[in-house]
């Protein structure tokens, strides 16, 4: 046996794993990323505009808070260097073996061990493994004919390359997810013109962001109990907007004012009422994963972006 414990990923859940198997007294744990550094989601998306989309007290783990985020949400490589240091801070950087993807993995039974096979051509055998892979880490191309033929450049926001920029262009956005809602406020101003083609609207709400000032974050840093609270208080406004309101949807109108409140907030975000019947989703709040930004919506009223809802025939 090579390893008592593989981990299959180093973002957050492979780091939060590898450290509290540490403290559990398994010592012989080996992490495996095919990326080149910790951070998982944060590692692989970095288009313009990335950012939590919860408050950054309640993302991070409980046992190794902080007091000095730049903002309520924090930008993406702010994250991802959160996630260098809680692995530099215990010790994984040691255990852990990058440029390795894991192609497949076989358990013997007579054995009770896996056995992993790498992109690297090895084979690593382990007790435990512990699949920490996620599931923002692998682009996937839209089925759409000529996107392989496309003579343009094409970037994907789970591989942003930032050597081909978008100043100057017209950029053609497929999906108005949770990406794209933050990357298109974010590439407005420096592209020539910027076309969004929206198969289904989603329900955006406002984002209660902003930056945290040097005497807030020396507080939170030096008062005993400070990060504590922040984080009990990020926790409780999370569960009440989200798990709370909609697991019990019929019996609390929290949804449903929420819901509301978002149709308001877009009656007064985008002036066109025709775009802004577009931009309306047909279904309840809740049904998809909604999304939250300040400038999205308003995005829409600028002459030099249009809202295309009809379907892509080919490119």
């Amino acid at each position: 046996m090579d390893h008592e414990v593989v981990i299959v990923g180093s973002g957050f859940s492979g780091i939060g794993a590898a450290i509290e198997l540490g403290r559990a007294g398994f010592d012989d744990v080996l992490l495996l990323e095919s990326g080149d550094r910790f951070g998982g989601t944060w590692q692989w998306n970095t288009y313009p505009g990335v950012a939590v989309d919860i408050p950054s007290f309640s993302y991070q783990f409980s046992f190794d808070k902080r007091g000095d985020w730049s903002r309520v949400y924090a930008p993406g490589e702010e994250l991802r260097q959160y996630a260098e240091s809680c692995a530099t801070k215990h010790g994984l950087h040691a255990r852990a073996r990058f440029g390795t993807r894991v192609d497949s993995a076989t358990f013997d039974d007579t054995r009770d061990l896996w056995t992993l096979t790498t992109s690297t051509g090895d084979e690593i055998s382990a007790r435990h493994v512990v699949d920490a892979t996620g599931a923002l880490t692998h682009p996937r191309k839209p089925d759409i004919p000529g996107v392989e033929d496309f003579a343009g450049i094409t970037q994907h926001t789970a591989r942003w390359d930032h050597s081909k920029g978008t100043a100057g262009k017209r950029v053609g956005v497929i999906g108005t997810g949770a990406s794209a809602v933050q990357l298109i406020p974010a590439i407005v101003e420096e592209a020539q013109h910027v076309t969004v083609f929206q198969r289904t609207p989603i329900w955006c709400l406002p984002k209660y962001d902003g930056p945290i000032g040097r005497l807030a974050r020396s507080v939170l840093s030096r008062v005993p109990g400070a990060k504590a609270l922040m984080r009990a208080i990020s926790q409780v406004f999370v569960e009440l907007a989200f798990p709370f309101a909609f697991h019990y949807y019929g019996l609390l109108p929290a949804a449903k004012f929420a819901q509301r409140s978002a149709v308001k907030y877009l009656e007064r975000e985008v002036r066109d009422p025709v775009v802004r019947d577009k931009l309306t989703p047909r279904y309840a709040l809740g049904c998809k994963r909604p999304s939250f930004h300040n400038e999205y919506l308003a995005t829409f009223n600028r002459p030099d972006v249009h809202l295309e809802t009809t379907s892509i025939e080919r490119v």
